[in-house]
């Protein structure tokens, strides 16, 4: 069994002339946005958790509110693919619990693509979380969507 859990970045500051996307800090609100899931995340997740986060600033800003240990992955920058995603979290072969904290539209084709979602994408709101589990059920293995969470909401 493996679970598989998204976040999108808080709100970050728009980019524009003069501003790198990878250094595009979080806005006061997306502060309020990452520590509010940080906190409703951190009394969900198992100990032994995998943080996996994009390289850049917004991401890691969002996910250094949990606190927790975290490895960034180059693969998971904007421009990356769902397959490079899922690579990187080992999904669904992996064992234990991933956290990955990146960007749309990889977060949205990654869940059309696990959950067998036409279109191809999902939406995905600025720093909400997707829970994902991959289980065997008899002979084949399923993906269960155990929680969806929207920082608005807590």
């Amino acid at each position: 069994m493996m679970d598989l859990i998204l976040w999108r970045h808080a709100e970050a500051v728009a980019g524009g002339v003069g501003i790198e996307d990878l250094r595009r800090p979080l806005t006061a609100r997306g502060e309020r946005q990452a520590a509010r899931m940080a906190r409703w995340l951190d009394s969900q997740l198992p100990e032994g958790l995998r943080v996996l986060c994009s390289p850049a600033l917004r991401t890691e800003q969002t996910a250094r509110t949990l606190g927790r240990k975290l490895r960034l992955c180059a693969e998971l920058a904007p421009g990356g693919s769902a397959q490079d995603l899922l690579d990187c979290a080992r999904w669904p072969q992996g064992r234990g619990t991933v956290l990955v904290v990146g960007h749309q539209p990889v977060l949205g084709e990654v869940l059309a693509q696990t959950l067998g979602l036409a279109g191809g994408a999902c939406a995905v709101r600025k720093g909400a979380v997707w829970w994902l589990r991959q289980r065997q059920r008899v002979d084949a293995w399923e993906t269960v969507l155990l929680a969806v969470q929207s920082p608005e909401l807590l």
